[in-house]
């Protein structure tokens, strides 16, 4: 436990603190492994973002960048090479973490090529050879959860690989996504895999369905804008006792009986976007026990320095967050749309990432050469 006490507090109320960063610099200046022993980081998360961030914006990756090309690399291998590098690196870090755990935590996710989101066969041999590459138990391998990312998620269950599911934005395909997790822990039990190495997270993203939605309320004016700010929290609310549910339930017991882990809510997007809100909203409000929050860095550091953790959420809690989605149903607001459309965006705004992320190392590649 660190010397931080809000970060201790969250820790011991059940909530698993991971970091939604890497880069190579976080590795090699040692900032990871401080904040595992000064902010409770338990796991870190990563997205094309986040890499075509690190490995755009520094000087870091120049000399490996150098050295694969002198090998023949393609842009692809490129990208593959040093990501994979940074994740196996960040596993090593938290392989403590991951050893005392028991394999909850000392997670580092990887997200497959954002590219093939609505593609089931590819994402499903990508999230294997990711898998492979990487070679660390406590990788996590991230797929989205289109519906064509569900049966990905099924498929990559059955093999016994953990996976972090991303772009969840609704209850309802949440509940496609349990379903889907459990499935694949089905089918790897009549296969005669340990279902007990088998560990899953779904990232149900809260900070982009306030922003989507508070815009969409000011458009509405009037009454309508008394909701702002209350639609993300209650989703994820919402989401839990989904969650609750899916734990309680004849088949999920039956799976744990045989050694099965349940899949554990993983709160993303939890910056706070809109600097009217408190800065540790989608933390305070967000306390479970057996749930993941990955925070950015600024978030990590305003939770340390004035964070005051809500109550433990509870069955009680995900009813009345119903009443809020329905007052915001009442008030106009097309929540099915709402959700078609940030879904649609979160993948874009991946694919436009690993673009930029091409075409920085295409342009290096090409200079070294």
């Amino acid at each position: 436990m660190s010397e931080n006490t809000r970060t201790r507090t969250l820790t011991e109320a059940g909530v698993s603190i991971w970091l939604d960063d890497l880069s190579r610099k976080r590795l090699a200046n040692g900032s990871l492994s401080r904040l595992v022993d000064s902010r409770d980081v338990a796991g870190v998360t990563t997205n094309p973002s986040i890499f075509q961030a690190a490995i755009s914006g520094s000087d870091d990756y120049d000399a490996d960048v150098a050295s694969l090309a002198a090998k023949g690399y393609d842009v692809d291998a490129v990208i593959e090479q040093l990501t994979t590098d940074d994740v196996r690196a960040a596993c090593d870090v938290f392989a403590e973490v991951y050893q005392r755990t028991g394999g909850v935590d000392g997670r580092v996710s990887i997200e497959v090529d954002p590219r093939l989101a609505h593609d089931t066969e590819r994402t499903i041999e990508q999230a294997v050879h990711l898998h492979s590459v990487v070679d660390r138990d406590n990788v996590m391998i991230k797929i989205p959860a289109t519906v064509e990312g569900l049966e990905a998620i099924t498929a990559v269950t059955a093999r016994g690989i953990s996976v972090n599911v991303t772009l969840i934005f609704s209850v309802e395909r949440y509940r496609r996504v349990i379903d889907a997790y459990l499935t694949g822990l089905e089918q790897a039990a009549a296969a005669g895999i340990d279902l007990s190495g088998i560990h899953s997270v779904a990232s149900f993203f809260v900070s982009r369905v306030d922003t989507e939605i508070d815009a969409r309320l000011e458009q509405l004016g009037g009454e309508a804008t008394s909701l702002r700010g209350r639609a993300g929290v209650a989703n994820a609310r919402v989401a839990y006792g989904a969650y609750l549910e899916a734990l309680d339930s004849e088949r999920f017991r039956a799976l744990a009986a045989h050694g099965a882990n349940p899949q554990r809510p993983l709160w993303a997007s939890t910056g706070v976007k809109n600097p009217e809100y408190p800065d540790t909203l989608y933390v305070d409000s967000l306390v479970a026990a057996g749930c993941v929050n990955t925070m950015p860095e600024k978030t990590l550091e305003a939770v340390a320095d004035h964070s005051v953790p809500g109550e433990q959420l509870t069955a009680a809690d995900a009813e009345q967050a119903a009443k809020v989605l329905d007052s915001l149903t009442h008030a106009g607001i097309d929540l099915p749309d709402v959700f078609s459309v940030l879904e649609r965006e979160g993948v874009e705004k991946f694919e436009t990432a690993w673009g930029e992320l091409l075409d920085a190392v295409s342009a290096a590649l090409s200079a070294s050469a």
